[in-house]
C-alpha cells in the first residue's frame, strides 16, 4: 500500500541553523541609522522619556555617544539639531552646522552623517515652517527658501546627506538646486517623501523640542503632513520628489504604514528608508518593561517587517542595540 504523501513544512523550521539557512529576509546593523539629538543651552545630557538609551546631548556628550556607538557597530547617523535660539523667520544654521563640523572633524569618513532639515525645532511656535501674518497657514515659498539655506549650510559643514522632513511642496528641488549650484552635487538627498500626520511622534517631540506650541491658529500639522487615510498622496509626493532629485525616499512612521511601504517600494525603484518613529519604539520598550513582551525579539520582528515590506534602510533608536539584539534572536 502506497502511503499518501503529505506536505511537511515543519522540516524547514526544526532548528535555528535550518531556519537561518532558509530565511528570505535578513536584518543587518549595516542598514541602520541611529538618530542623534544635540541641544543648545543644556549643561548635561538628558534622557528622553520612553526611548531607552536615547538622550538630548550636549556638544561634548554627543562626541562620546558617537564613540560608543561606533564600538557597538553603528556607523550611520541622522542628526537633529535643537538650537537654544528660536525665531519665526530668518533662521540661523550656526548651531547645527557647528555640530556637524565637529562630528566630521572628529570621525571623518568613519561615519555616515545625515542631517535632518526642518524648522520645527527652530520656531517659537513649533510649526515646521514660516507662518503667515494671520497665523493660520504655513507659507510654502518662504519656508522652502529657509529650508534650502539650512540644507546648504549643513552640507557645507560636512554632512554626507541632507534629509528634508517638512513636507513642503518643492523643497526637494530647491535643496537639490542649492547643493548643485554650490558644487555639492555629491551630497545625498534623502526625502521624507511619505510622512504621515501621525500620533506616534510623541517622545521625539520631547527630544527635539518640536511639538506645536501655540501662538498661532494652527493646532497641528494636518495641513502639510499626509492624511493617514489618503495613501495615494504618498505616491504622488514620492514621485514628485524623485523628479526633483531625491536619492532616497522614506516612509514615516513604519509599522502602521507597512502597506504603503510595500506598495511604494514596488512602484518606485529607488532606495527606500523607513523611520521606526519614537512612539513605535517606545511602545515596545514600555511593554518589555512591564514583562509583557520580549523586547529584543520584538524589535527584531519589527525590523524584519520593514525589510520584508521593501526597506533597505531603517532609522531606529535601537540601532545602537541592534548587534546585541540580532545575536540574541534565532
Amino acid at each position: 500500500m502506497v502511503q499518501e504523501k503529505r506536505l511537511n513544512l515543519r522540516r524547514l523550521r526544526q532548528s535555528p541553523l535550518i531556519r537561518d539557512l532558509v530565511r528570505q529576509h535578513r536584518v543587518s546593523v549595516d542598514q541602520m541609522i541611529q538618530p542623534l539629538f544635540v541641544v543648545g543651552g543644556i549643561r548635561e545630557r538628558e534622557a528622553v522619556p520612553g526611548l531607552t538609551g536615547t538622550f538630548r546631548e550636549t556638544s561634548e556628550s554627543l562626541l562620546r555617544t558617537v564613540e560608543s556607538d561606533l564600538e557597538a557597530g553603528v556607523k550611520k547617523f541622522i542628526l537633529f539639531g535643537v538650537p537654544a535660539e528660536k525665531n519665526t523667520h530668518q533662521f540661523r544654521a550656526d548651531f547645527t552646522a557647528g555640530e556637524i563640523a565637529s562630528l566630521k572633524k572628529r570621525f571623518g569618513k568613519d561615519i555616515f552623517l545625515a542631517a535632518d532639515v526642518c524648522l520645527c525645532s527652530y520656531t517659537t511656535h513649533g510649526q515646521c515652517g514660516v507662518v503667515n501674518a494671520e497665523g493660520d497657514h504655513v507659507e510654502n515659498g518662504s519656508t522652502v527658501h529657509e529650508l534650502a539655506k539650512l540644507a546648504l549650510a549643513y552640507a557645507q559643514a560636512g554632512a554626507d546627506c541632507v534629509a528634508p522632513s517638512d513636507m513642503m511642496d518643492g523643497r526637494v528641488g530647491a535643496v537639490r538646486e542649492a547643493l548643485d549650484e554650490a558644487r555639492l552635487d555629491q551630497t545625498l538627498l534623502m526625502s521624507y517623501s511619505a510622512k504621515f500626520h501621525s500620533k506616534f511622534y510623541g517622545p521625539f517631540r520631547v527630544a527635539a523640542d518640536a511639538a506645536p506650541k501655540g501662538g498661532t491658529a494652527l493646532k497641528d500639522r494636518a495641513t502639510y503632513q499626509i492624511d493617514p487615510s489618503f495613501p495615494q498622496d504618498a505616491y504622488m509626493s514620492s514621485i514628485r520628489d524623485v523628479e526633483e532629485g531625491a536619492d532616497i525616499l522614506m516612509v514615516k512612521p513604519g509599522l502602521p504604514y507597512l502597506d504603503v511601504l510595500a506598495k511604494l517600494s514596488s512602484q518606485i525603484q529607488k532606495p527606500w528608508a523607513v523611520y521606526e518613529v519614537s512612539g513605535e519604539y517606545a511602545g515596545i520598550e514600555l511593554l518589555a518593561q512591564q514583562g509583557l513582551m520580549q523586547g529584543p525579539a520584538a524589535h527584531v520582528e519589527a525590523w524584519t517587517a520593514f525589510v520584508r515590506a521593501g526597506a533597505s534602510i531603517i532609522i531606529t533608536y535601537g540601532a545602537r542595540h541592534a548587534k546585541k539584539f540580532l545575536e540574541s534572536v534565532s
